[in-house]
């Protein structure tokens, strides 16, 4: 969605972020096109649009069943609806459950997810933008947008559709013309690389990428004790919510168990007076509108015979066919599974609405860096990413006496739909929390988590693209640790958090310092003539080293530590040594300066061996990581991540890239020193002073 380019990259989204892109009123171009300049073109040409980021062939299908050449794909052919029919319309008489059939694709969960954005005509009108028609300025491009990962998404595709047999292959309308339904699902499939792509996954997952809320999931055989409040409030916040069975879960009733259904979007909860007792029922909808419930409360039911015929009459006001009541415990025992997508400020419009408050970050997990894996693994688990959330206020629950603050967590992996297509799937993803009492906002060390245990976590690890969990706490301060299951795993992620009351979260990073120390001073008095005598040797009659002796002395010298790891000063890094310490422009070293340098390195070494903890004469990233602060330098994650890319092997760093990683820190500290004349923490710089710094660094 952005240009690629690692960490400038990053900077430069996160940059446009803060500028509003991504949010709902500014939606990212995905791949760059924007639909607007696009149809202009196509239309002053007067060709129709053909999308070359997603074109008309074989691996836009697929990769496995649907995969070029398969038996499921043979003799397909791309169409426009324009060819398929004589009149195709995009909404015929506004957008309803019945233009969402499904085709050769196991994606119901998708079309479960489009049918209830079918109930809500705000919604649904984020995702298929108003004015789209094969009428008024056709030229066979058209954009729909999603919430993918934390921004909104605008995607562009042109209207060729796969064909077999002269049928459309995957999502049509009854209506044989018209193609809203099915023009949508082929930019979902666009976003995520392919239509198979498509193929396994939850409703939930479409109800968060075309509202951009918050999912919780709830098995109903073992859900929480106020599951009834928590529905009353979700539906209180606009909520939307859907109710599922497992196959063969209730042999009774077997038609259901193929269907989603939502809960309604008129009165969902009512308590009614039966023969004295107050029965709770819950209000349903089937989106395909096939099959309703039979039991007790449903519609002709002998139970409403004896309620008040008023509140009868209101309580059966415009229900549709497929529409039906039901007791909550009948719900709680027929059903396998609740849904819930809570949805954000910025979509819901009625001022009646009670509101989350909503947080989110972005992170990533990289080998080495900050992939520390679960909880499990104590030397690593301290490398992951952190946040801390201060809750400020209690839940204002008049039926609940405990002091506790609600709130979600969301922990979302990014694009791994997309990497299907390399035989790779979600990883296994969950979290932790810990109090956070008297803590500096820093990252915490390994000892903190030896020390502490967790006061709170995601209800398991698992290989969903997100997991999220309820949760109540006091008022106070938490600890917020994502991981993957494993360590090494890597992904970029969006962490979310949801509350119902005020809040404050921010991300623990360490400041950026360097304690460097003064320049050390010393003169050829200061050196003992043992020192002398080696330089003069080595440094020949100019008595200056250059940047290849400095490799011949460096490289001489770790050969006789048996217990290093290296395979050697490189000339870049001994070049590096050289413009740190040469102070007359000469790119040579005198003996002071040469001194100077191997004080640094015998410091080094000793720092080097200490975070050795193994022993093995080298150094895992994370060991590393404590020795570069042990150097004096604190950096932030996003600057281990640099280093371990740069100066590790398969997570492992030798000696001389160790010395050569400090040497270049210490190098790019002071030169930003040197330009920082008023110690602000901005430097000022001209274009050539960049370059000769980058250039000769």
């Amino acid at each position: 969605m952005y240009p690629a380019g690692g960490i400038s990259a990053s900077i430069h989204a996160n940059r446009l972020r803060a500028e509003g892109m991504g949010s709902k009123d500014q939606a990212v171009h995905f791949n760059n096109q924007d639909y607007e300049a696009l149809k202009q073109e196509c239309v002053e040409s007067g060709s129709l649009f053909e999308d070359p980021c997603f074109p008309a062939e074989p691996p836009s299908l697929g990769f496995k069943e649907l995969a070029p050449y398969s038996s499921k794909t043979r003799d397909v052919e791309w169409m426009r609806p324009t060819e398929l029919t004589d009149d195709p319309q995009f909404i015929v008489g506004g957008a309803t459950r019945t233009d969402i059939c499904q085709g050769a694709l196991g994606d119901c969960w998708l079309l479960a997810a489009i049918g209830s954005l079918t109930l809500n005509e705000r919604l649904l009108h984020r995702v298929v933008p108003h004015g789209q028609s094969f009428q008024d300025d056709y030229a066979g491009i058209f954009h729909f947008q999603f919430w993918q990962f934390g921004e909104w998404v605008d995607v562009v595709i042109d209207d060729r559709l796969p064909v077999k047999d002269g049928e459309l292959m995957f999502v049509h309308s009854a209506e044989g013309n018209e193609f809203w339904s099915a023009l949508l699902e082929k930019a979902y499939a666009k976003l995520n690389g392919s239509y198979e792509a498509l193929s396994g996954g939850s409703t939930t997952e479409g109800f968060e990428d075309f509202t951009g809320g918050v999912s919780e999931m709830y098995e109903l055989r073992k859900a929480p004790r106020n599951l009834y409040r928590i529905i009353s409030k979700a539906l209180e916040r606009g909520s939307l919510l859907g109710c599922s069975i497992d196959v063969g879960a209730n042999k009774n009733h077997e038609p259901l168990t193929l269907i989603s259904l939502f809960i309604s979007g008129h009165s969902y909860l009512h308590a009614v007076d039966y023969h004295g007792d107050m029965v709770r029922l819950i209000r349903i909808r089937n989106p395909w509108g096939q099959v309703e419930w039979t039991g007790a409360w449903s519609d002709n039911a002998p139970e409403w015979d004896d309620i008040d015929p008023s509140e009868r009459e209101d309580l059966h006001l415009q229900m549709e066919d497929g529409e039906f009541w039901m007791s909550f415990s009948d719900f709680m025992r027929q059903f396998s599974r609740l849904e819930i997508c809570n949805l954000t400020p910025d979509v819901l419009s009625e001022d009646s609405l009670s509101h989350w408050n909503t947080i989110k970050f972005y992170g990533t997990w990289r080998r080495g860096s900050t992939a520390g894996g679960c909880r499990n693994h104590p030397n690593t688990f301290w490398i992951n990413p952190q946040y801390k959330i201060t809750l400020l206020e209690e839940d204002d629950d008049p039926e609940d006496d405990e002091v506790a603050c609600s709130f979600l967590v969301a922990l979302m992996q990014k694009d791994r739909r997309r990497y299907r297509r390399q035989g790779q799937d979600m990883h296994t993803i969950g979290f932790a929390l810990y109090e956070y009492k008297g803590c500096q906002n820093v990252h915490l060390k390994k000892n903190f988590f030896l020390s502490h245990s967790s006061c709170a976590r995601s209800e398991t690890f698992i290989n969903l693209r997100e997991v999220s969990t309820r949760l109540r706490l006091p008022p106070g301060e938490y600890l917020i640790v994502p991981s993957t299951f494993e360590p090494g795993k890597e992904a970029d992620f969006v962490l979310r958090v949801f509350t119902e009351k005020q809040s404050e979260t921010e991300e623990l990073d360490d400041e950026i310092s360097a304690d460097l120390g003064d320049d050390e001073e010393i003169t050829e008095d200061d050196i003992d003539d043992s020192f002398k005598s080696m330089f003069a040797q080595l440094a020949g009659e100019d008595m200056e080293i250059s940047i290849r002796e400095l490799r011949t002395i460096l490289n001489r010298v770790v050969s006789r530590h048996q217990d290093l790891k290296t395979d050697g000063f490189s000339i870049e890094s001994c070049r590096t040594m050289v413009n740190l310490m040469d102070k007359d422009g000469s790119a040579r070293l005198g003996m002071v300066e040469f001194q100077i340098l191997w004080n640094k390195i015998r410091k080094w070494l000793v720092i080097f061996r200490q975070f050795d903890l193994d022993k093995s004469g080298a150094m895992s990233s994370y060991e590393m990581r404590l020795a570069v602060e042990a150097a004096g330098f604190k950096l932030n994650n996003t600057l281990n991540q640099i280093l371990v890319a740069r100066y590790a092997e398969n997570e492992m760093i030798d000696f001389d890239n160790f010395i050569c990683c400090l040497v270049k820190l210490e190098a790019m500290f002071r030169s930003f020193q040197h330009f920082d004349k008023e110690g602000s923490g901005v430097a000022e710089m001209s274009l050539t002073e960049w370059l000769y710094m980058t250039m000769c660094g």
